[in-house]
């Protein structure tokens, strides 16, 4: 099991997770994009859990990534059912969600859908639709992926993630070129593309602008303002567009929003009198 079980392994139902701090309280973090749905080991797992050191006193945290194997057309929606059958018989629920970037749309549907499952819901680094460029640029890496050009995958991600422009972002550019071949650190080298497909095409289609009102649970958004995936206006957009909802966008940070103001803010909403 996710929480009493090993530090990395499998649920009941084939979920990778990971379990990490030592707190009472219980956080469930829906993972982001990555290039192969598995547990994280390594470097990729020290720098998630940097994300989230300063919880770990008070929460015992268990990372859910997406089922391996994902069929052609899987949707945000079934990933999002897959998580509810889980926490449903492994945890009980309800517990306090985090979703982290496409978790993070992958959790609104969640929320909208199972709210006997959470207590209280942030969106850490996602809004309710990605970018037009964030589209383009994830139509771009998954044909990279499906023809398994990793390298010029990884440095196409890395370099989007640079906060610069002009001839800083391709200094950015050439320097995530050369650290592409460590990339599969990070970002998994996986034999098979088809999860990453399928996953960059469901969440290129999310758009749950219309469906916002539906989660009525507290929620916190954060992002940054130079986050290249979601841009500032819909970060706004989503904390206005659900009922219960406090947004935190943060000036020079880009994707995902990290440090001590982040923690501070998640603390202190995850601290919060439980609802009723």
């Amino acid at each position: 099991m996710c929480l009493t079980g090993a530090r990395s392994g499998h649920t009941r139902s084939g979920l990778p997770y990971n379990r990490f701090g030592v707190g009472p309280g219980t956080v469930v973090v829906f993972q982001g994009m990555r290039f192969e749905n598995r547990s994280l080991s390594g470097l990729a797992l020290w720098l998630f859990r940097d994300l989230y050191r300063r919880l770990e006193a008070n929460y015992t945290m268990c990372l859910l990534a997406r089922r391996p194997g994902l069929p052609e057309g899987y949707s945000l929606r079934d990933m999002s059912n897959d998580y509810a059958a889980t926490i449903r018989e492994e945890l009980g629920g309800p517990v306090d969600v985090v979703g982290l970037s496409t978790g993070g749309l992958i959790a609104q549907h969640f929320a909208a859908d199972h709210p006997d499952l959470v207590r209280r819901l942030v969106l850490h680094s996602s809004a309710h639709r990605l970018s037009e460029g964030a589209r383009r640029l994830q139509e771009r890496v998954r044909e990279l992926a499906l023809e398994r050009r990793w390298r010029a995958a990884y440095a196409a991600v890395f370099a989007a993630m640079a906060p610069h422009r002009g001839v800083m972002g391709k200094v950015a550019a050439v320097t995530a070129w050369l650290a592409a071949p460590f990339g599969g650190l990070l970002l998994g080298r996986p034999s098979d593309p088809s999860d990453l497909a399928v996953t960059y095409a469901a969440s290129s289609a999310h758009e749950f602008v219309d469906r916002l009102a539906r989660i009525q649970v507290p929620t916190l958004v954060v992002g940054g303002e130079r986050d290249p995936f979601y841009t500032p206006v819909s970060f706004r957009e989503t904390a206005e567009g659900i009922p219960n909802a406090r947004l935190r966008l943060y000036e020079r940070m880009g994707h995902p929003v990290s440090g001590r103001r982040f923690a501070r803010d998640l603390l202190e909403f995850l601290a919060a009198q439980a609802p009723d």
